[in-house]
């Protein structure tokens, strides 16, 4: 079997955007249609590695490489930039990021130029970084907040907002009142639906605060809330799948019970899954 090298890899595609010999379909997309099907194959990754399907994974890896090669095309197409650009840009970024590990004139030196003893002195570093450079590609870039895109689903966004900010000391330190907010979120929420005058707008926003206070719970523990709501997903998934083998095997529909008697049968799930 043929062996191939990131050289044959973008040879190939260079050969599918050939203007004439090319993939129809490869040849009409550009930098905006090529972003579904780049978050597409990420989540295919993460997907590969919750399931531990690891011998999915070079497989996975290499759909998404070639969407970083896609537009390291597209890029050489338009003059803006190719493939040795992008591994530029992210090994200088790595070095400049990891003083502890790299000196600036050696990059394969094991020896860095200061002493980070801490994942917590690390992680400063790490985001004092980030805003210099966020500084240096904008001079307007103020606000820790910056550049945390917005296309990011919305739980792992409000965990990003909610880090930088912890990391520039708007946070608390213990989690009994991160606890505290929750509870006040939930009492606002309640205090809309008791208003005679009900108004969808202000409910959704108090429940925005709810949401966006459970993940502050989650990250003070030190989980990841897309992770955990997908586990959470994924158990509800497995429970009611459960209740439907159950209800079939006794012969009835959901459609034909009481809520108690679903509630009974979802109960007996959970009991055999302890």
């Amino acid at each position: 079997m043929k062996q191939y090298s990131l050289d044959d890899l973008l040879g190939i595609m260079a050969a599918l955007r050939d203007p004439v010999s090319g993939c129809p379909w490869d040849q009409k997309q550009d930098f905006v249609s090529m972003v579904p099907h780049t978050l597409e194959e990420a989540y295919e990754v993460a997907d590969t590695v919750t399931r531990n399907a690891l011998d999915e994974l070079p497989n996975e890896l290499g759909d998404l490489l070639f969407q970083v090669v896609f537009y390291a095309q597209l890029g050489k197409e338009q003059a803006l930039f190719d493939f040795n650009d992008v591994v530029q840009a992210v090994s200088e970024k790595l070095i400049r990021r990891h003083p502890h590990v790299f000196t600036s004139n050696e990059p394969n030196s094991e020896l860095g130029e200061i002493k980070l003893s801490s994942e917590a002195e690390i992680k400063a570093n790490w985001e004092v970084t980030k805003a210099q450079e966020r500084q240096q590609l904008d001079a307007s870039a103020t606000s820790a907040l910056d550049d945390i895109p917005r296309n990011l689903p919305a739980l792992t966004r409000a965990n990003k907002i909610q880090k930088r900010c912890s990391a520039v000391g708007f946070d608390w330190q213990e989690l009994a009142p991160v606890l505290d907010k929750i509870y006040e979120e939930l009492d606002e929420v309640m205090a809309e639906l008791k208003d005679p005058q009900q108004d969808s707008a202000r409910i959704a926003d108090e429940l925005g605060d709810v949401l966006f206070a459970c993940v502050n719970l989650v990250r003070h523990l030190k989980q990841d809330p897309e992770a955990v709501l997908r586990g959470a997903n994924d158990k509800f998934e497995r429970r009611f799948r459960g209740v439907e083998h159950a209800l079939q095997q006794d012969g009835k529909r959901s459609q034909d019970c009481s809520l108690q008697e679903l509630d009974a049968y979802w109960r007996q799930v959970k009991q055999k899954e302890r």
